[in-house]
């Protein structure tokens, strides 16, 4: 299980620690989002649902990419919102845009397993 909060709100200064150094323990799901993305305002309530739902399987770090540009910029991010697991320090596997639970289900049992 978990130490601490599944839903976590990350910047540039905590990013090392609270995703690349903790992913090492628990898959960590970074969402980068804009709050002038609407696709964004789709996507993040289905991840905070199945962040619950998968009860300690990964975190959720959310990364607001406006004041976390660098952030985006490291991961080449085109548009938002995207979606990056990392695990053991390392990128995994991303996805970009609104997407349905089903979707996104079938995202993390492939990598969770």
């Amino acid at each position: 299980m978990v130490a601490g909060p599944l839903n976590i709100d990350v910047n540039e200064d905590d990013f090392a620690e609270r995703v690349i150094a903790a992913s090492s323990a628990t898959p960590v799901l970074v969402d980068f989002w804009a709050d002038w993305c609407p696709p964004c305002r789709v996507l993040t309530p289905v991840l905070e649902r199945l962040v619950n739902e998968y009860a300690g399987g990964f975190v959720l770090a959310k990364v607001e990419a406006d004041e976390n540009m660098r952030l985006a910029g490291r991961y080449k991010l085109r548009g938002f919102p995207t979606a990056i697991l990392f695990k053991n320090g390392a990128v995994v596997d991303q996805f970009s845009g609104a997407r349905t639970p089903d979707f996104v289900r079938e995202f993390l049992d492939r990598h969770l397993g």
